[in-house]
């Protein structure tokens, strides 16, 4: 094998941001969240299935303290990671004020084998995960039939439109590295570039996993184009 120091001109290059963090005070949130969840899949539910899944009109239906909680949390975050992998580039903005827009907001109750297939979001920037409730994880793990996958949520990385029809060998090995599991943890937020291809993986547990998604947009109060149309424009 050869010598693996590293090389300063080697560059790896568009990296992809993710956050994965712990709301402090999730447990009294999620407890109010739970009830909130259910009362509304047991008065809308009409067809029993796996997977329940809200409409995205989540914070123009309740104004409820807890969710509004959470959402001062996410809204936090959110603007903590805009501003670490944008400042580069809004430096040059004519923008001095930026604001974020939940654009959708959902919940999901998952169990008996229940799964949400490969997707992403559109119609925006970033978009989430927080899970509200899910088995802790010795009794995740310990289902016989799903093991540590069971739950989890698996995002894709971009090189899996690559490897599908491409060409493998010794060489580009490392494209076979294209997936993050992200293990359901009652209190934990993930944030990520809309775009990022996920699913939730089949979930069986004595508890519903249950989840609030999201989209956010990010406007500057200018606008938010860094270039005229003579692409003059130096950064």
């Amino acid at each position: 094998m050869t010598d693996t120091q590293h090389n300063p001109d080697l560059h790896l290059l568009w990296p992809t941001p993710f956050l994965r963090t712990k709301f402090a005070d999730n447990v009294e949130v999620n407890k109010a969240l739970v009830t909130l969840f259910v009362a509304h899949r047991n008065n809308n539910d009409k067809l029993k299935a796996p997977v329940y899944s809200s409409s995205d009109d989540l914070l123009m239906r309740y104004s409820h303290p807890e969710l509004n909680a959470l959402f001062t949390f996410i809204s936090d975050q959110l603007f903590q990671m805009s501003t670490q992998v944008n400042a580069k580039l809004w430096q040059f903005s004519s923008s001095k004020k930026l604001q974020m827009n939940v654009v959708g907001a959902w919940f999901q109750i998952q169990n008996g084998h229940g799964l949400h297939e490969t997707h992403n979001h559109g119609n925006c920037a970033w978009s989430g995960v927080y899970y509200v409730q899910v088995d802790d994880e010795e009794s995740r793990v310990a289902n016989k039939e799903l093991g540590e996958m069971n739950g989890v949520t698996r995002f894709y990385g971009h090189q899996m439109d690559i490897i599908g029809g491409g060409y493998m060998d010794s060489g580009n090995l490392y494209l076979q590295d294209n997936s993050f599991d992200s293990p359901p943890e009652e209190g934990v937020l993930c944030i990520f570039p809309s775009h990022l291809k996920h699913m939730a993986m089949p979930y069986i547990g004595k508890k519903d996993r249950i989840v609030v998604s999201f989209n956010v947009q990010v406007h500057g109060d200018q606008g938010d184009g860094l270039f005229d149309h003579s692409f003059t424009n130096k950064l």
